[in-house]
């Protein structure tokens, strides 16, 4: 699924491709995803002009004005495709070199450039905003991206009062803080020192502040390497995403913790059937 950093690059790529583009048409093949796609949809959007492209947290918002958005949410398996003459660029989190032959659920054409969201799994979706109001209102039940000044020490000390969460799934936690996944909270939490497992009530003022400074360098990271090819992500211009080749602790089992002078082993667990890798000894015994 992708997180925050990969649905920035993806934002990125189409600010780059169809910004300023009027929709001419839209065709959809498949109404049945997360939630239904409205018969609606189609003469809504059909000549709106998209005037800019944002990203909050893990959705996409198309702005066209007037307070009028789009929003999308590529959920586990949802991807966006410009087919190009005989190439496909793929603008998501999962990528093959060719346009996928299934799953092709909406196409939304600009003259003579199309837009295809493909979602095997079909677990995105695609949702109309009309209103600032109802934008705002939507976007309430998030809480605050870890790039945001509003994720800070107050907001952190205020949130884990009487919460017998655990640090890990307590980041996970869209409501709480928007954006982070699992290949994200495994990292900004090795960065820190921190065991994913020790409870929120128990982190000092010293492991919360590490916990934010590492969350901004993490994710700031993540998004100039370009997100993290699990399986061949590639941004507009077709290139890959390369963080997975800093990843630190994820996908790491087995292997000697980076960390200066530390003699420990990641191990692999699950916590909430999340894969979660952790460094036996600079995880453990300085958590605690």
């Amino acid at each position: 699924m992708p997180e925050l950093p990969e649905v920035e690059v993806v934002t990125r790529s189409l600010k780059k491709t169809i910004i300023n583009r009027k929709i001419i048409r839209i065709t959809v093949n498949n109404r049945n995803l997360r939630f239904k796609v409205p018969k609606t949809f189609e003469r809504i959007l059909k000549n709106k002009i998209i005037k800019n492209i944002k990203r909050k947290s893990k959705y996409i918002i198309f702005d066209f004005g007037n307070n009028f958005y789009t929003i999308l949410h590529l959920g586990m398996s949802g991807t966006l495709h410009i087919p190009s003459g005989k190439n496909i660029t793929n603008l998501s989190f999962y990528s093959n070199p060719n346009l996928p032959k299934k799953h092709n659920h909406i196409v939304i054409e600009f003259g003579n450039i199309k837009l295809i969201y493909n979602d095997p799994r079909r677990f995105g979706y695609f949702k109309i905003l009309k209103n600032k109001h109802d934008f705002d209102n939507y976007f309430s039940r998030i809480g605050p991206e870890a790039l945001d000044k509003g994720f800070n020490l107050i907001y952190l000390k205020n949130k884990i009062k009487n919460r017998k969460k655990n640090i890990k799934n307590f980041l996970l936690d869209q409501k709480i803080v928007s954006g982070i996944g699992n290949i994200y909270a495994n990292e900004i939490l090795y960065k820190s020192q921190i065991s994913p497992m020790k409870s929120v009530r128990k982190l000092s003022t010293i492991e919360l502040i590490r916990i934010i400074k590492s969350s901004r360098i993490i994710l700031n990271n993540a998004i100039k390497f370009g997100g993290s090819s699990i399986r061949d992500f590639k941004s507009v211009s077709g290139g890959g995403g390369s963080f997975q080749t800093k990843f630190t602790v994820y996908n790491r089992e087995n292997k000697k913790c980076t960390k200066h002078k530390c003699k420990g082993i990641i191990k692999k667990t699950y916590i909430s059937n999340r894969s979660t890798f952790i460094c036996d000894f600079c995880q453990t015994l300085k958590s605690y």
